[in-house]
């Protein structure tokens, strides 16, 4: 008789959900209209409570458009009306809505405009494993007013929800980095909506 071999598990046999499947949707990172002068791209790592990188999480963001406006605009799910098929955005409005995925280092991006002084954040709605309830953050965008909000929500911790400046040769000034931390010593500060 033959010994037998080790498989990976099936999707089956292991806990989900699984947030990468069927959620995520081209463009979904692209909030702002292409090409736009005044795009700023919020980036970041999701992780666990060891500090490991998740490679399977999902985030939704809103956020007000520069102008304090909360309409956004249409594109996120397009339709073409003779076959179905997804079109995706349309390269020409602001949505204020973006889905990503992390990918296996963790990482996700999405370009944007920057939120008004009334509203300096995107809101953000973290979807992973081991999580049986999704998550609610905000990335508050440095050096737009909202600073002093953080202190007053979260005391010291509110530092974990500032998107801070970052500076990358050719990125000019619009560049932010905002990492999740699921648990731990630097744990995100999580808002309860309930």
């Amino acid at each position: 008789m033959p010994e037998p071999v080790a498989c990976d598990p099936t999707p089956s046999q292991t806990v989900g959900p699984f947030y990468g499947y069927a959620l995520p949707f081209p463009g979904g990172g692209e909030i702002a209209p292409t090409g736009h002068p005044e795009s700023i791209t919020v980036h970041g790592y999701v992780y666990d409570g060891h500090g490991e990188p998740v490679p399977d999480a999902l985030l939704e963001f809103w956020q007000a458009a520069p102008d304090g406006s909360l309409a956004g605009g249409t594109g996120s799910w397009r339709r073409d009306a003779a076959s179905g098929g997804f079109l995706g955005r349309d390269g020409i409005g602001f949505t204020g809505f973006g889905r990503v995925a992390t990918g296996a280092d963790g990482h996700w991006s999405v370009r944007t405009l920057p939120p008004p002084p009334a509203a300096p954040y995107l809101a953000v709605c973290l979807f992973a494993r081991g999580l049986s309830r999704h998550l609610f953050t905000r990335a508050y965008v440095e050096g737009l007013g909202g600073e002093g909000e953080l202190t007053g929500m979260a005391g010291e911790r509110g530092e974990t929800m500032l998107a801070r400046r970052e500076s990358r040769e050719g990125l000019g000034e619009g560049l932010f980095r905002f990492d999740v931390h699921l648990q731990g010593e630097k744990e995100t500060v999580f808002l309860d909506f309930g």
